[in-house]
């Protein structure tokens, strides 16, 4: 397959294995105190003083934040770094029966406010349960890990939780049966990488893993999914695999006239064209408010906890030209507002049934919509368990940018007198009622329609990011770190220039991990993509020989191959050599 120069097709990524991936983050933990180029002083260690943990369907997780379910959450390192970074729920990426969809690229746009056209895996199903049991046995190892030790403290426990889509049919198919299967015990899958735990991490290969790595399922509904087609595929997963589940709904509760409203006048989004016909297919939300009471009996009656998720998407029209869809999906500060609004009125058209400050329900709700480190502490007073982030780390800092959240976060709950998140929530829930509202959710969302919503409207997130007028180059720019950071696969890294080269730095691309999302070129403040521009290296020598551009097969962290010149092939073996033993190891997909 032809790299996006060539077709608009995705490339597909190639997993590191498990031996490459631990080997990569010994090599940079003693040469640069880093892990996937994530700083040590961007590692969060949970205070003593605060309890940020909460209860997530029963199951506790030691901080209320994580990945959304996205491109943060598809693959083995992308969980270990957002894990570093603090994250303790971890929606996984929507897995489905058709693994070898054909996404068109660039597919996310965080140029504004956040626009993409992914919307599931892009791995095989049998490689997403790889990653994930990957992903669960790092975790393991990193938190027993003696260097580490002193950057995590007692990192607390973690929860997994798995999302399946998009209608029954493929649901019930054998190969997402048993991805579901393999996930509630993937004894056989642990045992089968127990080998790769060798040299310095080889004291770790008899660990005690815990087999079940997830029992908890957010169904993705996505678009135009009918109410009977959530109902019997929600009871599917209860009774057939014995889940606590989640269903995740969409904006388009609210309804056309309001979501416009919203959006267009009162934001001031103009630009942004909401698709009428996407409402009329969606489930309604009389028969959603019906549905939300039948699913939760259904769950209580057979033992399982039953929840929702606050929001999906929204379907708008792209009239922008830089993805090639007709059809892109809304995420950030607006998506923020119309969720926030959603759960006020959900909340008022069902009393006492969600677990929420001024309710006292025992549906959960979960909350993914425009979370930034500004809104943590709001999102989180009005109950929702957890807030997962998606488009604040798609953009410079990445991963980063979590450990501050969490910091920030714990200074909110010290300054108000707590010392846990239900504390917390009661003194903001007293608060609000003594203002005159029915909840803290409430007050929060007649703040964002006041000056309080600000922060949403356009006039605050249309500036563009930077830029410098010159043209990218393969060896040297402006090093400014950002395609490191706003790449969710960590697929690029750095290495210092050698003697003689006028940069800091050389960015240098670890091709099998980019899926050519886009992200990194609108970031980059120089005239190109650094996913095409950039040294792009291949360890496997068959993803090598199909695609096409520039690049060079290592083996060994040596360059036996190059579609490039014999000066640059050169130069970019020297760079390697510099590192004095990168890891970068012939690796096959698993």
């Amino acid at each position: 397959m032809s790299d996006k120069s060539d077709s608009e097709t995705s490339p597909p990524l190639t997993p590191m294995s498990l031996r490459a991936l631990l080997g990569r983050i010994e090599h940079e933990w003693s040469s640069r105190k880093k892990i996937f180029d994530l700083p040590n002083a961007r590692i969060w260690k949970p205070d003593e003083q605060v309890d940020l943990s909460f209860e997530f369907l029963g199951r506790t997780c030691a901080s209320p934040i994580g990945p959304a379910a996205g491109p943060h959450s598809q693959m083995a390192q992308n969980i270990v770094l957002a894990w570093l970074g603090g994250g303790r729920l971890f929606e996984l990426k929507t897995v489905q029966v058709i693994d070898d969809l054909e996404i068109a690229r660039p597919c996310i746009d965080m140029e504004t406010i956040g626009y993409n056209i992914e919307w599931s895996q892009e791995l095989e199903v049998p490689q997403s349960l790889a990653e994930y049991v990957k992903a669960w046995m790092a975790l393991e190892v990193l938190r027993q890990w003696e260097p580490l030790q002193e950057f995590i403290g007692d990192p607390g426990p973690h929860v997994f939780d798995m999302s399946v889509g998009y209608d029954l049919a493929g649901i019930t198919t054998e190969k997402v049966a048993s991805f579901i299967a393999g996930m509630r015990d993937a004894s056989s899958s642990i045992d089968a990488l127990r080998p790769e735990l060798t040299g310095s991490f080889g004291r770790y290969a008899d660990l005690d893993f815990d087999p079940v790595i997830s029992d908890t399922l957010t169904l993705s509904t996505f678009h135009g999914c009918p109410p009977e087609e959530i109902e019997s595929i929600t009871k599917h997963l209860i009774d057939q695999h014995e889940l606590d589940v989640i269903v995740k709904l969409n904006p388009t509760l609210l309804g056309y006239e309001t979501v416009a409203a919203l959006v267009n006048d009162e934001l001031g989004y103009r630009d942004v064209s909401v698709q009428e016909s996407a409402f009329a297919a969606d489930l309604q939300f009389d028969r959603g408010v019906e549905l939300i009471g039948e699913l939760n009996q259904y769950a209580k009656d057979r033992g399982r906890r039953f929840g929702i998720k606050l929001t999906n998407t929204l379907v708008v029209d792209n009239q922008r030209g830089f993805m090639p869809d007709e059809t892109m999906y809304l995420s950030g500060p607006p998506l923020h507002v119309l969720a926030s609004c959603l759960l006020d009125r959900l909340a008022n058209a069902l009393p006492n049934t969600f677990m929420i400050p001024g309710h006292g329900g025992d549906v959960m709700v979960s909350f993914s919509a425009g979370v930034t480190k500004a809104n943590l502490a709001d999102t989180l007073a009005s109950g929702v368990n957890p807030a997962t982030i998606c488009s604040d780390l798609l953009k410079p800092g990445g991963y980063g940018r979590m450990a501050p959240m969490l910091r920030g976060l714990a200074k909110d709950l010290t300054a108000a007198g707590c010392t846990d998140l239900a504390s917390y929530r009661s003194v903001r829930q007293e608060s609000a009622a003594a203002a005159g509202h029915a909840s803290v959710s409430a007050q929060y969302v007649a703040a964002l329609h006041s000056d309080g919503g600000d922060p949403y409207r356009l006039a605050a997130n249309e500036k563009l990011p930077r830029s410098v007028d010159h043209e990218l180059e393969m060896f040297g720019c402006v090093a400014c770190n950002f395609c490191i950071t706003v790449c969710p696969n960590d697929a690029f890294f750095s290495i210092k220039s050698l003697e003689g080269m006028s940069d800091r730095q050389q960015y240098l691309l670890l091709a099998e991990l980019c899926n050519e999302c886009g992200n990194c070129m609108v970031f980059c403040p120089e005239d190109g993509d650094p996913a095409l521009i950039k040294p792009r290296l291949y360890t496997d020598s068959s993803v090598y020989a199909a695609r096409e551009g520039q690049g060079f097969l290592l083996t060994d962290g040596r360059v036996v191959g190059a579609r490039a010149d014999d000066a640059t092939a050169s130069l970019v073996q020297r760079l390697l050599e510099s590192e004095q033993g990168l890891p970068l190891q012939e690796v096959k997909p698993t």
